[in-house]
């Protein structure tokens, strides 16, 4: 079984799922999950993660994703983007400066309600499975982070814009331009969305479905798994010794001063030239642990 990470350029239509399912037909493996779902109509950085790198699920250490999204103003959605039913249409204007204005309120932390159209589970039921039977039921909000949004084009006569967005784990871009049309008072829906970064990877290191195939076709799909350890690649490297690497393996958290005092942080710890894991030393612990894929 081979394990390790093939970063997808997931085609519009396909579900994350979708592209797990035909990852599995071409490798003959039974073990991939992958890391950030996307939406049908998203394209985009999808990391697959095949064989025990499918535990990195919990612990990839870079969680913001970067996303291109095209959005339409004077219209909103039940879902929250154009392949919705229609609940409200505005003709009213809006130009450059009064959107750039609206953006403003939108950066940095943020509430926001996930929305019903979401694999978010309420009650122990998934809000899409509600929503999909016609019920609307109150949501907790969430604290997310808009770390950037950029207005990259935007045409007046058609009310459409392109953006670039930055944000953190947890964050439903869709709602995002939904609320902002809300504040508006024109409504907002999603047009298209792409992902171009995530889990620290860019798009430009994907491969699409169709290449996967050629490379399965060639017996060469495997060798273009990227190690486990790329995803930590940008982390700082901590070196351990055969028995701490021990120690830590069984779950003991290693004491700070024998590994060299290192600040409150994540690190990727290495033995010799084997990744081991994800270390974690918190502010005022006693000691570090490692959360291993």
């Amino acid at each position: 079984m081979a394990d390790g990470i093939l970063l997808i350029d997931k085609p519009q239509g396909f579900t994350s799922f979708d592209v797990i399912a035909k990852l599995r037909g071409m490798s003959r493996q039974r073990r991939i999950g992958h890391a950030g779902t996307l939406d049908p109509m998203a394209t985009g950085v999808l990391p697959c993660l095949f064989g025990s790198a499918a535990r990195l699920c919990g612990c990839m250490p870079y969680e913001d994703k970067t996303y291109r999204a095209g959005v339409r103003f004077g219209i909103a959605t039940d879902t929250q983007d154009l392949t919705g039913t229609v609940l409200f249409q505005s003709s009213a204007p809006l130009t450059r400066p009064e959107l750039e204005a609206a953006l403003n309120g939108f950066r940095g932390e943020i509430e926001q309600i996930p929305p019903m159209y979401s694999a978010v589970s309420v009650g122990g039921k998934r809000l899409y499975d509600l929503a999909r039977q016609g019920k609307e039921i109150e949501r907790p909000s969430r604290t997310i982070i808009i770390h950037d949004l950029t207005l990259l084009e935007y045409d007046e006569e058609s009310r459409h814009a392109l953006l670039e967005v930055t944000c953190s784990k947890g964050s439903y871009v869709r709602t995002l331009f939904h609320d902002i049309g809300a504040a508006l008072g024109t409504g907002a829906a999603l047009s298209s969305l792409r992902r171009t970064a995530s889990s620290g990877f860019a798009v430009s290191r994907c491969i699409t479905l169709d290449e996967a195939q050629r490379l399965t076709d060639e017996g060469r799909l495997l060798e273009h798994l990227l190690p486990a350890s790329e995803a930590f690649s940008g982390l700082p490297r901590l070196c351990v010794g055969e028995w701490q690497a021990h120690m830590l393996e069984n779950g003991v958290a290693l004491s700070l001063s024998k590994l060299g005092s290192p600040k409150p942080g994540r690190y990727a710890v290495w033995l010799k030239d084997r990744f081991l894991g994800l270390g974690t030393v918190e502010p005022d612990a006693p000691g570090m642990k490692l959360k291993r894929f």
